[in-house]
């Protein structure tokens, strides 16, 4: 079976990001894969700094996420669109995320693992503006994107209370890219 790792790049506690990682975390569940659903905020760290990392190694909340990215398969994340541009939040988790220890290699934990790329927006685009960038940015930490990626624009009345899809457009988009994703795998 494979694990998969679903997150969002949001702390918020209303985040229709998180709402939308859950959404894609149910659909990968159901088609039979291991899921784990993380909160970033769960994960809090300084911003990244040289310095504390020499002097102090990597924050222990930061070895854990990296534990979880590398005891996965592949990954699916969803992230808000600051201003066009991937959010410092995972931006932080993941440049930490990325420090070798040891002997081991820069990126260690997601060299070479697929990733599935998604992001809502209560505005009219989705979070469209953040997809090539977060393709640019994923790549360049090792990750092999899937092809493809899924948006939600208006996103604050795209779900019903138990937090599905009530649009089928935006469900079967989003189920088509989980699909991707665990197809990559085979």
């Amino acid at each position: 079976m494979k694990k998969i790792l679903v997150f969002a790049g949001s702390s918020r506690k209303e985040s229709v990001n998180k709402r939308l990682a859950a959404a894609a975390a149910e659909l990968a569940r159901a088609s039979g894969a291991e899921v784990t659903l993380l909160d970033l905020a769960d994960y809090p760290a300084p911003v990244y700094d040289g310095d504390i990392e020499e002097n102090e190694g990597l924050p222990a909340t930061m070895k854990e996420f990296k534990a979880q990215c590398a005891s996965h398969d592949a990954f699916i994340i969803v992230s808000p669109e600051y201003n066009g541009c991937v959010p410092p939040l995972l931006v932080n988790v993941l440049s930490w995320a990325s420090r070798p220890e040891g002997d081991e290699a820069s990126c260690a934990a997601f060299k070479g693992k697929r990733v599935a790329i998604a992001a809502a927006s209560p505005g009219g685009l989705g979070g469209v503006r953040v997809i090539p960038r977060l393709r640019d940015f994923l790549a360049e930490l090792s990750f092999e994107v899937v092809s493809g990626f899924a948006t939600l624009p208006g996103a604050y009345k795209a779900f019903d209370d138990r937090g599905g899809l009530v649009n089928e457009t935006s469900s079967k988009v989003l189920g088509d890219l989980v699909d991707r994703l665990l197809a990559s795998l085979d």
